[in-house]
């Protein structure tokens, strides 16, 4: 059953697996079960990004994710135990996420994983600045905004073409990166392309890089938290 029809002949549709991006033959489904590999203890503590974002000495970090999308990273960070915060702006990429949330409460090994995932719709400059205002401050702020160069790599698969019909670039890097500052985390992490610039122009204290993605940490001096 169609459930909403999108610009640029994409729709979001509800089959016996759930909910689904149809266009162009090709389907787009948020599905947390095919990282469980990805997910053991083994494996876990050797992803890029789970390094990029640990913090010592804290039992409990939380995380936001201001650039959600359908959710894997933030399904790593919680894996790793943060409670995550995710923030998506466009509601299509939502539901699919939300969707994909409830369809893993039913899967054992993810049930507790996602059970640390907050979904949030709405914008997350906003909900960054939020914090800022009143707290409390989070411990991370991951960033991964889609930039222009990105849309036309050969590296993006074909399937997620139908996703950046509806995400758009990021129009104002420095925006993103002042409110993930301004909401005093430990650190800012920040997911590149390897050969991708930098966000804003921001020198990272340091950087993590494998073949297919780059990791740029900022951390933040704790006078400012």
């Amino acid at each position: 059953m169609t459930e909403a029809t999108q610009d640029g002949g994409v729709e979001l549709r509800r089959d016996d697996e759930g909910l689904a991006l149809v266009g162009d033959g090709m389907v787009l489904r948020a599905d947390f079960t095919r990282l469980l590999p990805r997910l053991r203890p083994d494996r876990l503590g050797r992803e890029l990004l789970v390094r990029a974002a640990r913090v010592r000495g804290v039992e409990a970090p939380v995380a936001v994710d201001a650039t959600a999308g359908l959710g894997e990273d933030s399904l790593l960070l919680a894996a790793a135990g943060f409670s995550v915060v995710m923030y998506e702006k466009d509601p299509v990429i939502a539901a699919l996420l939300q969707d994909a949330l409830g369809r893993a409460t039913a899967v054992p090994e993810l049930a507790p994983i996602v059970a640390r995932m907050e979904l949030v719709q709405g914008d997350s400059i906003a909900g960054l600045r939020g914090l800022a205002a009143s707290g409390p401050a989070p411990d991370v702020v991951f960033l991964d905004p889609m930039f222009p160069e990105r849309t036309k790599s050969a590296a993006v698969k074909k399937k997620f073409q139908l996703l950046h019909r509806l995400e758009r670039p990021c129009d104002d890097e420095a925006e993103l990166l002042g409110a993930a500052l301004a909401a005093r985390p430990r650190k800012v992490v920040i997911k590149r392309p390897p050969k991708g610039p930098l966000l804003a122009g921001a020198r990272p204290s340091h950087q993590l890089s494998g073949k297919a993605v780059r990791y740029d940490v900022i951390v933040v001096p704790p006078r400012t938290r």
